[in-house]
């Protein structure tokens, strides 16, 4: 079986008394783009950080290409590419000056395929770094990370201050890196930004990996909205023990949401009834992520 890129084991990490990863458990296997949501402070960017080799673990494992990110950092950093949420240039290089100097630095030349995303990017790269604004920070260091050939991509809130036109052609590259059997590991507050590109997922609050899966095993988690017209009275429907948020305008038409599991059986139970009309509507990412951080709270802390 092929080892996966990225292994994350238990991690933890501690400034003074603040915990501020207590159990961070994952994978990223080859040709996988995995998507690490979760919102700001939950420990992002502290994994991140600590899988780069910027930070010491307190506790766990974590290596990358099967080697120890702390003390292998140099060797490891030599086949990845990485962009932080927040990027800062040298003020007096123009942004093709930096992009260059990136690739440099990571034993790469500037090519056909740079000039190719430089024009993608929408970037005047003879400006001077410090008259960018933070979306034009941000393309710098994208062209010159998909410029990069990398076995490994690690973007870290990537598309904060791209406008939506640029948004897109960020998941177009990424699309096709994982076409191309790359590795991505992209942390995200942007769920269709996650729902669109990642083959997995992981949520992470307070400190902890919560849930992670594919989008369709996480949705049997959650609950799929039904719009149903029937012939007959839909009044039976509702003591069901797998529908809630059960809505009828009139005694023929229902809106309702539905343990996804359960699905079958409702449909099953809906059929003697003459169905007429019928919309199904699967749980999205955005669902599934305020199931997870409902301020009820406590309910997917009690499951894992």
């Amino acid at each position: 079986m092929t080892q996966p890129v990225v292994v994350i084991d238990q991690l933890q990490k501690n400034f003074g008394s603040f915990k501020a990863l207590k159990d961070i458990t994952l994978t990223v296997n080859p040709g996988e783009v995995f998507g690490f949501i979760g919102p700001n402070g939950a420990g992002k960017s502290t994994t991140i950080r600590t899988l780069l080799g910027i930070l010491q673990k307190s506790g766990g494992r974590a290596t990358i290409f099967g080697q120890d990110v702390w003390t292998d950092a140099v060797a490891i950093h030599k086949r990845l590419a990485y962009v932080p949420g927040d990027v800062y240039l040298w003020p007096n290089l123009s942004g093709g000056e930096v992009i260059d100097l990136f690739l440099r630095l990571n034993d790469q030349a500037h090519t056909a395929r740079t000039d190719a995303l430089i024009q993608k990017f929408d970037l005047d790269p003879r400006k001077k770094a410090r008259t960018y604004s933070k979306g034009n920070r941000q393309k710098v260091a994208l062209i010159a990370a998909f410029s990069t050939d990398a076995e490994l991509y690690i973007f870290d809130e990537p598309t904060s201050g791209l406008d939506p036109l640029m948004e897109e052609v960020f998941q177009q590259e990424v699309l096709a890196l994982k076409a191309a059997g790359k590795s991505v590991l992209l942390s995200s507050h942007i769920l269709s930004e996650v729902e669109r590109m990642c083959d997995r997922i992981g949520i992470i609050r307070d400190g902890r990996i919560i849930e992670t899966g594919t989008l369709d095993d996480m949705r049997q988690l959650s609950r799929t909205q039904v719009t149903v017209t029937t012939t007959l009275p839909l009044a039976s429907i509702q003591s069901l023990p797998a529908v809630h948020h059960f809505d009828a305008p009139d005694a023929h038409k229902a809106t309702f949401a539905v343990d996804s599991e359960a699905l079958g059986s409702v449909m099953s139970a809906l059929a003697p009834l003459g169905i007429t009309a019928l919309q199904s509507t699967p749980p999205t990412l955005e669902d599934l992520f305020l199931r997870y951080y409902n301020q009820e709270g406590g309910e997917a802390d009690a499951q894992h």
